[in-house]
């Protein structure tokens, strides 16, 4: 049995998709930019700026779930240039400092609404 995970202290969904989807033992978390829940507004046009956005709407769609950052097992993370990867890196590393989990990290060639980053997890619930 599936179930959605919804908050709105993390972007809405503006597609045809979930925020996240809860699937046996699992959270599947959909990509999330830098748009600031409040205004839907996209946070300022800076790596750092950006990445600790879109890291706490993920901490959002956890705390959703019942989970945090310790649950997460493996992350997508998606750059617009790849230039930025040790600034993002500083960031993202603040929220995974138990175990980090496993990760892919590519340069993609535009991301929605023209953001620096996007950021996908998947966390283990129990």
């Amino acid at each position: 049995m599936l179930k959605k995970i919804s908050t709105d202290k993390a972007p809405a969904a503006i597609g045809p998709y979930s925020q996240g989807i809860i699937a046996g033992d699992f959270l599947f978390a959909s990509g999330q930019i830098a748009i600031i829940p409040e205004t839907g507004e996209i946070a300022e046009a800076d790596i750092k700026v950006q990445a600790e956005q879109v890291m706490k709407n993920i901490g959002e769609l956890l705390k959703a779930a019942d989970v945090s950052y310790a649950n997460v097992v493996k992350t997508s993370c998606f750059l617009a240039d790849m230039n930025d990867f040790a600034a993002f890196n500083e960031v993202y590393g603040k929220y995974f400092t138990e175990t980090p989990p496993a990760r892919s990290c590519v340069a993609v060639k535009t991301l929605p609404k023209n953001v620096l980053c996007e950021v996908e997890v998947i966390a283990y619930l129990k």
